[in-house]
Formats: C-alpha cells, sequence, structure tokens
C-alpha cells in the first residue's frame, strides 16, 4: 500500500510540475482572452459613449430607398499596443453596411489595451452597433 501511495505522489507530483510548466511557457504567448473574464477591460478613450459617436459621425449610411436601417454585431480582437485586429461582423443590417463597419473600426483611435495579471494581454470584444436609416 506505501509502494503504491508513494508511485501515485511521484505521479502526481510530475504532473502538478508539468502542468506549472506550460502554464510558465504559456503566459508570454499572444492568448486572446474573453473580455467578460478579464482583470481590466479594453477601453475606448473618452468611454464606450466615445466609440459610439466616432461610429456615428464617420459611418456612411445607405442611400438605397429599401435601407430601413438595422442592427451590426460585430467582435474584434483589442490588441497588446490597443489597435484593432481580425475585425469581424456576424450580423449586418445589408446594403454594404458589413464593410463600412470593419472601414470605421479600422480608421478609428487606438483602444486601451485590456490587462490581466499587471499585464497588457489581447482580448475579444463584441459589440451591437445600431445605424438609423437616412432622414
Amino acid at each position: 500500500m506505501r509502494k503504491l501511495f508513494f508511485l501515485f505522489s511521484i505521479i502526481f507530483f510530475q504532473f502538478s510540475y508539468a502542468q506549472e510548466q506550460v502554464v510558465e511557457a504559456t503566459s508570454d504567448d499572444n492568448l486572446v482572452y474573453n473580455s467578460s473574464g478579464i482583470e481590466v477591460k479594453p477601453e475606448y478613450p473618452g468611454g464606450i459613449e466615445a466609440f459610439y459617436k466616432h461610429v456615428a459621425n464617420h459611418f456612411v449610411t445607405p442611400e438605397h430607398k429599401n435601407f430601413k436601417g438595422g442592427k451590426i454585431l460585430v467582435s474584434f480582437v483589442v490588441e497588446k499596443d490597443g489597435t484593432l485586429t481580425d475585425i469581424k461582423v456576424l450580423r449586418d443590417a445589408g446594403f454594404g453596411t458589413a464593410e463600412e463597419t470593419i472601414r470605421v473600426l479600422k480608421n478609428a483611435k487606438t483602444w486601451q489595451p485590456a490587462e490581466q495579471n499587471g499585464k497588457k494581454v489581447r482580448c475579444s470584444y463584441m459589440l451591437p452597433i445600431t445605424i438609423q436609416p437616412p432622414k
């Protein structure tokens, strides 16, 4: 019984040590954290209201007679330097709104990056954007 316990202890210790090494090896890589579980969330300079104001001021609304506005759902990654990458429109309102959303986001100011354990990290972010029809 002692031999079995001793063997189990050695295996458990080696497994624990191996897990520690993996965590240390991956702590400096380019993991993308989810914004819901991050200590300090990424933020647009001036806050989310300033971001929506930027979108409202720069988004060119489709002039098509059938465009009635709509919601756009966009996801992106805020990099360690605050730039936006991997911009994806998950739902759009048609009439070229997906392409226009990507253009506006690419031209936005640099965000303040997310932080985890006192270090800047890459972080995924998802936002809804409501577009009104032209008047």
